[in-house]
């Protein structure tokens, strides 16, 4: 029997149904809570206080901004060792999505973790095409070469994934990021703008206020914040050595 060419209509019929599965599918792997990266990081064990290694480094990463539950100028060292910090930000990590809050990371948190992963290495909420030098130049022209710019930015990305869940999950704009020197020069930055290392953003949160913003960073593992009219300034200078190594709080 030969098969007849399709006509427009049941192209179009066909087409539909497709896009209709596909945005289906779409929403429902957008309503579970721990629908995985497409190339997300393999955790191999479950880790707790005591274990070291690349995946706890990586772990550390993950949570940094949840280092503290209230104002606080600490940090989570990024040191593959699995200390009292890092569990502390594991369960708050854990009870701000929701879940079982041990402080151990067994699949359900490695899950979410790995939620927030983006198949590129950004994040769920933020690309790196945002935190790209504003004169065109990428994340080349700093202080750092590009590729430890384009790592400073991922681990920033994930303490803002912390501001913005703290932020009741609305949007966090990035206004500035990394700057290359030309750039952050004719903007009248700062001679050693942690900007041109890719450790800064300026901030803001759609429906949020620039004192709250500042009260989320302040929980968030960031040693320097700066508050200006209309957003907010954070870094985390003290963590590199190339950063400025004293802490820098003016809110």
């Amino acid at each position: 029997m030969t098969r007849q060419p399709d006509s427009d209509h049941s192209i179009s019929r066909r087409r539909a149904i497709s896009q209709a599965a596909v945005a289906v599918g779409a929403v429902t792997a957008g309503s579970l809570l721990y629908t995985p990266a497409a190339h997300a990081y393999n955790w191999t064990r479950t880790l707790r206080n005591g274990d070291s290694g690349a995946d706890v480094r990586e772990l550390q990463i993950r949570v940094a901004g949840w280092a503290a539950s209230s104002a606080s100028q600490t940090y989570i060292a990024i040191d593959g060792q699995f200390g009292p910090a890092t569990e502390g930000a594991v369960r708050r990590f854990q009870s701000a999505y929701g879940l079982t809050v041990n402080g151990v990371v067994g699949s359900e948190t490695q899950a979410q973790l790995n939620w927030l992963e983006s198949s590129d290495g950004s994040t769920r909420h933020f690309a790196f095409s945002e935190f790209h030098s504003k004169d065109g130049s990428g994340f080349s022209g700093g202080k750092v070469g590009s590729s430890t710019v384009k790592e400073n930015v991922r681990r920033l990305m994930y303490k803002l994934e912390a501001v913005r869940r703290k932020g009741g999950n609305n949007a966090c704009i990035i206004n500035s990021g990394f700057r290359s020197v030309s750039h952050n020069a004719n903007v009248g930055g700062a001679s050693n703008s942690q900007h041109m290392y890719g450790i800064a953003a300026d901030i803001r949160i759609s429906n949020r206020s620039v004192s709250q913003v500042i009260s989320y960073s302040k929980t968030s593992g960031f040693s320097g914040i700066i508050r200006y009219s209309t957003h907010t300034h954070v870094d985390s200078r003290v963590e590199y050595a190339y950063g400025a190594q004293s802490w820098y709080w003016s809110t």
